[in-house]
C-alpha cells in the first residue's frame, strides 16, 4: 500500500532563515540521507590520488621523464589552480539545476581518470599539462563541488562536520597509492600503479555518484525541530560560539566589509602552506637522507591524518567556536613546518613521521571551517557567490606554495624555505584574530540570540 508524501512546510526562524519541512530523505531518494553522505566520500576517495600521490610520484617524473623539479612540480600547481576555478561554475551549475550531482561527478571522475593516465603513460611535457594538470584538475574540482555541495544539503544541521568528513575523503583516499607508489619504485611500477587508481575512480564515479540526488532547496530533516535548533543549545551544540548572519550580504557589500577579503588572504596562505607540505615532504626526507620509506610513510600519515582531522575539527568548531579552532589548526600548521625542518636536520625519521602527521591535521582542517564561516559571516541569499570568491584563493595558494615554491627550493634549498612557512603560519594563525563577524556589536553573546536577519527576503 502507497502512503501518500507529506506536504512539505515552510518555516523560518527568529534569524528568518527558512527551512523546508515534512518531507524524508527515503521518500525523495529512497534512502537515508547517510547514502548521499557516503557516496560522496567514496567520489572524493576515488579522485584524491590527483593531488595527495602526487608528491610520492614528482621523484619518479622528475627522474625518468627529465622534466627537472621545478617543471614537475608545476604540474602540480596548475592542477590545483584548475580545480578551484572549475569548482565556480560547477557550484553555479548545480545551484541553478543546469547539471546535476551525477552528472558532475561522472563528468569530473572521467576526466580525473584520464588525469591519470597521463601521468603515467605520457612523456611529453605538454601532453601532461593538458591531460594531468588542466583535465585532470578540472575532473578534480567538478568532483569537489559536487560532493560538498550536495551533502551539506542533506546535512544542514551538521554542515561543517559533513564538509570536513567529504572533504576528508580528498585526503584519505590517497594512502593506498602512496604506499604503492613507494613499494614499487620503478617506472613500470607507477605506471601500474596510477592505471589502477584511474580504474577505480572510473567504477567509483559510476557506482556512487549514481546515488547523488540534491534535496529540494532549503530542505530540512523533519526529525528534527528547526525553529528550536536555531536557538536550543542542547539541539545545536555551536551555539552560542557561532552566531547567524545579522543580514545576507551580496559580493559587493561582503568585499566592503573587509572579512570577506581578509579571509580570502587568510585561506590563501593556508592553502599555500599546506600544499607545500604535501608537495615536498617527500623530496625533503630523501634529500635529509631519511631514505625513501620514511618519507613515503610520512606522507601517507600527513595524508591520512589530514583527512580524518577535517571532521573532527568541525565537531570541535561547533563546540568551541570556528576562529578558536581555525587559528589552533593554522598554529599547528606553522609549528610543524619548523619541526620537520628539525627532525630533518637531526635525522630522525620517527620524529619527521611524527611531525608531517601534525602537520596533516594543521594543513586539512581549515577548509571546512572557513567554508561554513562564509554562510555565518554573510548569509545564504548570496552564499554560493561568496563562497567562490573565498574558495578562488586556493587557486593562488596553489600556484604560490607549489609552483613559486618549487623555483624557491631551487635557488636556497628546502631548509629557509620550511622555516619561514612555519613563521608564516604562526602570524597566520595570529591574523585569526582581525577577523569579526559584519554587523555584529561587541556585546555579549546571549542577548544577540533573537536578533532578526535584515533583508531575508529571496
Amino acid at each position: 500500500m502507497n502512503h501518500a508524501t507529506p506536504t512539505p512546510r515552510d518555516v523560518r526562524d527568529v534569524y528568518g532563515r527558512r527551512y523546508r519541512i515534512g518531507e524524508d530523505a527515503r521518500d525523495l531518494t529512497g534512502h537515508s540521507r547517510r547514502w548521499q553522505l557516503w557516496a560522496a566520500w567514496a567520489c572524493m576517495v576515488a579522485i584524491s590520488p590527483l593531488q595527495y600521490s602526487f608528491g610520492t610520484a614528482a621523484l619518479g617524473l622528475q627522474d625518468g621523464r627529465g622534466w627537472g623539479a621545478v617543471a614537475t612540480m608545476w604540474l602540480l600547481a596548475v592542477f590545483v589552480a584548475c580545480q578551484a576555478l572549475i569548482a565556480i561554475p560547477a557550484a553555479w551549475a548545480q545551484r541553478v539545476r543546469r547539471a546535476t550531482p551525477t552528472q558532475l561527478v561522472v563528468a569530473g571522475g572521467l576526466l580525473g581518470a584520464i588525469g591519470l593516465a597521463t601521468l603515467a603513460h605520457a612523456d611529453s611535457y605538454a601532453l601532461v599539462v593538458l591531460g594531468y594538470a588542466i583535465l585532470g584538475g578540472a575532473g578534480a574540482g567538478l568532483v569537489y563541488a559536487a560532493c560538498i555541495t550536495t551533502a551539506a544539503r542533506w546535512f544542514p544541521d551538521r554542515r561543517t562536520a559533513t564538509i570536513g568528513f567529504v572533504t576528508g575523503g580528498f585526503a584519505i583516499g590517497a594512502v593506498p597509492s602512496i604506499a604503492l607508489l613507494t613499494i614499487f619504485q620503478s617506472p613500470g611500477g607507477h605506471r601500474a600503479v596510477f592505471d589502477i587508481t584511474a580504474l577505480v575512480a572510473v567504477l567509483v564515479v559510476l557506482i556512487a555518484g549514481g546515488v547523488l540526488k540534491d534535496p529540494p532547496r532549503h530542505w530540512w530533516p523533519a526529525e528534527i525541530d528547526a525553529q528550536a535548533w536555531a536557538i536550543d543549545r542542547k539541539l545545536n551544540r555551536s551555539i552560542p560560539h557561532n552566531l547567524p548572519a545579522v543580514r545576507h550580504y551580496r559580493p559587493a557589500e561582503a568585499m566592503r566589509t573587509g572579512a570577506l577579503p581578509l579571509m580570502w588572504l587568510l585561506l590563501a596562505i593556508s592553502t599555500a602552506l599546506s600544499l607545500f607540505g604535501i608537495a615536498f615532504v617527500v623530496s625533503y626526507a630523501v634529500t635529509a637522507e631519511l631514505g625513501l620509506a620514511v618519507a613515503g610513510f610520512a606522507a601517507g600519515m600527513l595524508a591520512a591524518v589530514n583527512g580524518l582531522a577535517r571532521s573532527l575539527a568541525g565537531h570541535l568548531s561547533d563546540r568551541f567556536g570556528r576562529r578558536r579552532v581555525l587559528a589552533a589548526v593554522l598554529m599547528i600548521e606553522g609549528f610543524t613546518h619548523v619541526g620537520l625542518v628539525a627532525a630533518g636536520e637531526a635525522g630522525a625519521g620517527w620524529a619527521f613521521v611524527l611531525c608531517a602527521m601534525f602537520a596533516g591535521l594543521g594543513g586539512g582542517a581549515f577548509y571546512a571551517i572557513m567554508a561554513n564561516l562564509v554562510l555565518e559571516f554573510f548569509g545564504e541569499n548570496s552564499l554560493l557567490q561568496n563562497q567562490a570568491i573565498l574558495y578562488s584563493a586556493k587557486a593562488a595558494g596553489g600556484l604560490l606554495g607549489v609552483g613559486v615554491a618549487a623555483s624557491v627550493v631551487a635557488a636556497v634549498g628546502y631548509r629557509p624555505l620550511f622555516l619561514g612557512a612555519g613563521l608564516l603560519g604562526v602570524l597566520t594563525a595570529l591574523g585569526v584574530r582581525l577577523l569579526k563577524q559584519p554587523g555584529r556589536p561587541a556585546l555579549p553573546v546571549r542577548p544577540q540570540l533573537g536578533t532578526p536577519v535584515a533583508g531575508s527576503g529571496e
